[in-house]
């Protein structure tokens, strides 16, 4: 089975429809699966829920189908550095569902493991608790937090073979390898395919059985947040 594919647009060929449920990697600005979301935006595919950490910035990453009102909800952790999105959610445009990081995380992972819910102590006595199932476990409350089985998966990565084996730079790591375990078809963007048998087998971050399809691409480096210092004078 051939799982690279040329373009965006045709690895994504068949698999999109309106109303779907999408993972999508990324932490920050670091892993987002850029050229994924900008064939998803040429499609005109809409009313998409997407499970998220966050939604980029207003130009980047899940940012730009917010600009072209494609999404409907977000499933996210961190909702900053975006104004349109702000916008969206205060005037009642845009669905919101806040999960903590770390459940967010896992909830993705439940999916690809087949797990259809856990309990955790986190969120317990906040609205993130409101509607969910209470249980007690040696004396402790937990909430019940249900698996997240999504239509598409779509991620960045660093390294591919051509059997879809991926690894992942730096914290680009935290939310690609859970969110591609998470859906029925999983579409990799990476910066590099590499021969088959030439990723050290201990070095792989995700095996190739939960990547369906690969497109390698040229990839833009930003930086969220630009700090320096002022040089002194000597």
């Amino acid at each position: 089975m051939n799982k690279i594919h040329e373009t965006a647009s045709s690895a994504l060929e068949g698999v999109l429809q309106d109303g779907m449920l999408i993972a999508a990697g990324g932490f920050g600005l670091c892993g987002i699966p850029e050229l994924l979301l900008q064939a998803i935006k040429d499609a005109g595919t809409k009313d998409l829920t997407f499970a998220s950490n966050n939604a980029g910035v207003d130009d980047f990453g899940i940012g730009i189908l917010l600009q072209t009102r494609q999404v409907k909800k977000m499933i996210s952790s961190y909702v900053g550095e975006n104004a349109e999105f702000m916008r969206q959610y205060l005037s009642g445009e845009l669905e919101l569902e806040f999960n903590p990081q770390g459940t967010l995380a896992e909830r993705m992972r439940a999916g690809g493991c087949g797990i259809p819910g856990f309990y955790t102590k986190t969120g317990v006595g906040t609205v993130i608790a409101e509607g969910k199932e209470h249980k007690e476990f040696d004396g402790e409350t937990y909430i019940l937090e249900r698996g997240i089985f999504a239509d598409l998966s779509i991620v960045k990565a660093w390294k591919a073979d051509p059997s879809g084996n991926l690894v992942f730079r730096k914290t680009a790591r935290n939310f690609n390898p859970p969110a591609a375990m998470c859906g029925r078809v999983c579409v990799a963007e990476v910066e590099e395919i590499v021969p088959l048998g030439s990723l050290d087998p201990d070095m792989i971050h995700l095996p190739g059985i939960y990547v369906h399809r690969i497109i390698q691409g040229t990839h833009e480096k930003r930086i969220e947040q630009r700090t320096v210092r002022q040089k002194e004078n000597v």
